[in-house]
């Protein structure tokens, strides 16, 4: 028996990297799990590797950004489950590139998937959450939720806003004495796909991206998802992953809005 046993977990893009990963863990822990991805390809990958633990696996195919998707899909997974203790809005995308050479529709599109994604998650299951007398939800923002990154605006903006939003309804939670405790995730550099499937880089070298999100992606997915379902049982308002993430916490603390100068210094090196 483990803290997950019997318990009803959701965990949005559950293709690949960390949204894997923790549907892989709970699962193995006992949890019943309903995943979903837009990765229709992966997620049946996911979901095949989950149902080797024995446990019940529902997997969706949708995109988090479609409002009525999700709010159907909640329901539907109630209807199934009868009750759903935990939801981890994971699914996530960035794009490459200055601010300045950005078109408004990838700003939108990744506001889309990263910001409301993790909004339309919140919103379609809070209900059930509460209901459950035993709710929690996680939100997965980023150490880019915390300080931001030159040709990341648009994931930057996104994830400061995950972190507001989710430390808000934490706040609410408390104030309103709902039954529902709230995490917001901040993973440092994490060994995913996401650098490669970044959906553009406007006029720099693909390799060079990939390189230096391979130098900074010092966790494993798998170690990621221990760290947050610890989290989860112990009921923590914030989780932090990898050494990366607790150091550039500790900056912004002492140094504050210094840390600006100091990083474009340092992106200049690396051809950012």
């Amino acid at each position: 028996m483990t803290y997950f046993t019997g318990r009803v977990a959701v965990v949005t893009g559950a293709a690949s990297g960390i949204g894997r990963a923790l549907a892989l863990e709970l699962a193995k822990r006992g949890a019943r799990i309903a995943v979903c991805d837009i990765d229709a390809e992966g997620l049946k990958e996911t979901e095949a590797l989950a149902a080797q633990y024995g446990t019940e696996v529902r997997a969706d195919h949708f995109d988090v950004a479609d409002r009525e998707a999700m709010f159907a899909y909640a329901a539907q997974v109630v209807e199934q489950f009868g009750v759903v203790h935990l939801v981890i809005n994971n699914a996530g995308i960035t794009f490459v590139g200055d601010i300045e050479e950005l078109d408004f529709a990838d700003l939108e599109r990744v506001t889309d998937v990263d910001y409301w994604g993790v909004v339309n998650g919140t919103k379609a299951f809070l209900p059930h959450l509460i209901a459950s007398r035993d709710g929690h939800v996680v939100n997965i923002s980023s150490v880019f939720g915390i300080m931001a990154s030159p040709t990341q605006g648009a994931y930057n903006a996104a994830k400061f806003a995950v972190r507001g939003f989710t430390e808000t309804l934490r706040i609410e939670m408390l104030l309103r004495k709902r039954p529902v405790a709230v995490t917001s995730v901040h993973p440092g550099g994490i060994r995913t796909d996401i650098a490669r499937n970044a959906g553009k880089t406007e006029g720099r070298d693909r390799e060079t991206i990939e390189g230096v999100f391979d130098r900074i992606a010092r966790t494993s997915p798998e170690r990621a998802a221990e760290i947050i379902l610890r989290g989860v049982e112990k009921r923590k308002p914030r989780v932090l992953i990898g050494p990366d993430a607790v150091a550039l916490d500790l900056l912004i603390r002492v140094v504050g809005p210094g840390y600006q100068r100091m990083l474009a210094l340092v992106a200049s090196r690396t051809k950012l």
